[in-house]
């Protein structure tokens, strides 16, 4: 049964926008050749056949290997992560963390065939995003999670993230971290630029000063976006978000592209072209700003939502049908969702959590930064974050070729 809606109203509006289901987060299409197509069809076709969960050896074999995006895990410079490390200590099993995700697309391509077969596609528990999520669960790819395994997602998983349509009770598919899409810029390198402290639209990054400084990520749902809010257009509401205004949108897109203003659109290997200066601002996500600084040994990097608003998006565990760790994978899952590990993830990526009570934790540590609304979004922030609405198969299909034709020829 499809659950109401929250009485609070910051909970209500992270509800509609958790419904939001074809949001993604980096859906790069960028030298993949059908695959965007393939993916839009894939989303309208029912599973080939019922696929069998794989047998369960976590009992007998502590490992497990997990698939997730780069800049998206705490880290120290000697390799590690703190709180992988721990939960490694504390059950004994032994995780390969892979930075395998650049995109949503080009990831699925290499293990899509695995995940129809049913076979081991090569990781135990991955992170893309929930618009990918939706397909494979629609294509009957994923293994139901026991939340007797899970007690503490099934005491901390923030409301608004349930009553989904395709996972009402989020057994399929539990949420790792909510992203914002917004402007990440270089803050010595744009004041030099410019003569401004920060952008604070998207006029801004177009400005002649940053020719050939910008990038783009090749997310659609974010790049196109971002682009369509600055446009006037409302990105929720499919009367507005029509497909002649998205055609606008990536045409003028193109002619940025054409004009020299963007460096490159490329996936979340952006991040090292900010780092090495070759761009100067991006149209990117906001954790990745955190670790880019980390990373660099200095508060070099500055986040900022437009004035016109910026996106929302989520990526979810998943575990396949062909993983022989499934309770292993449940064990992290329930790791993650302990407040005490979720606030220190959060203190180090800095997108939104979805565990409740990870504020009041990190409220005992860093005052300041549990009031970050990137981190715990407040009523008046969410005002201005939208989530792109979600597209039938037949535009998934022609949206996506018009962007890919557009990345092709970047």
């Amino acid at each position: 049964m499809k659950r109401g809606l929250p009485e609070d109203p910051m909970m209500r509006q992270l509800v509609e926008m958790a419904r939001q289901k074809m949001i993604s987060r980096r859906a790069a299409l960028l030298g993949l050749g059908g695959t965007a197509a393939a993916l839009s069809l894939a989303s309208c076709a029912p599973a080939s056949s019922t696929l069998t969960p794989a047998e369960d050896l976590s009992d007998s074999e502590k490992v497990l290997v997990w698939h997730n995006w780069p800049l998206y895990m705490d880290g120290e410079d000697d390799g590690s992560y703190p709180t992988l490390n721990r939960f490694m200590d504390q059950t004994g099993i032994t995780v390969e963390y892979m930075m395998e995700i650049d995109d949503n697309d080009t990831w699925y391509a290499k293990v899509k065939d695995q995940l129809a077969l049913g076979a081991d596609p090569g990781f135990d528990v991955a992170c893309p995003t929930n618009w990918l999520v939706n397909r494979m669960i629609a294509l009957g790819y994923l293994q139901t999670m026991d939340n007797a395994n899970m007690p503490n997602k099934v005491a901390n998983l923030a409301p608004a993230y349930l009553g989904d349509d395709n996972d009402p009770d989020r057994v399929l598919s539990v949420p790792y971290q909510g992203i914002i899409g917004g402007i990440v810029y270089n803050k010595k390198m744009y004041k030099e630029a410019t003569g401004k402290d920060a952008p604070t639209s998207l006029a801004d990054v177009w400005a002649p000063e940053l020719k050939g400084r910008v990038g783009l990520i090749s997310e659609m749902r974010d790049s196109v976006g971002l682009t369509l809010l600055s446009q006037g257009v409302d990105i929720k509401d499919p009367a507005s978000l029509t497909e002649d205004a998205f055609n606008e949108a990536v045409d003028f897109i193109a002619a940025q592209v054409s004009s020299g203003q963007i460096f490159n659109i490329k996936g979340n290997s952006y991040g090292e072209d900010l780092a090495n200066g070759n761009i100067i601002v991006a149209l990117a996500w906001s954790g990745d700003t955190t670790i880019l600084n980390y990373e660099v040994g200095e508060d070099r990097f500055g986040f900022v939502v437009p004035d016109t608003g910026s996106t929302i998006s989520s990526d979810s565990f998943v575990i396949p049908m062909g993983s022989q760790h499934k309770k292993n994978a449940e064990a992290l899952i329930n790791y993650y969702y302990d407040p005490v590990n979720a606030a220190e993830l959060a203190a180090y990526v800095n997108y939104v959590t979805p565990v409740v009570g990870a504020k009041e934790e990190m409220m005992k540590t860093d005052p300041e930064l549990a009031e970050n609304p990137l981190i715990f979004p407040s009523e008046e922030f969410l005002a201005n974050v939208h989530a792109f609405r979600p597209l039938t198969g037949q535009e998934e299909q022609r949206f996506a070729t018009k962007w890919q034709n557009l990345l092709l020829g970047a």
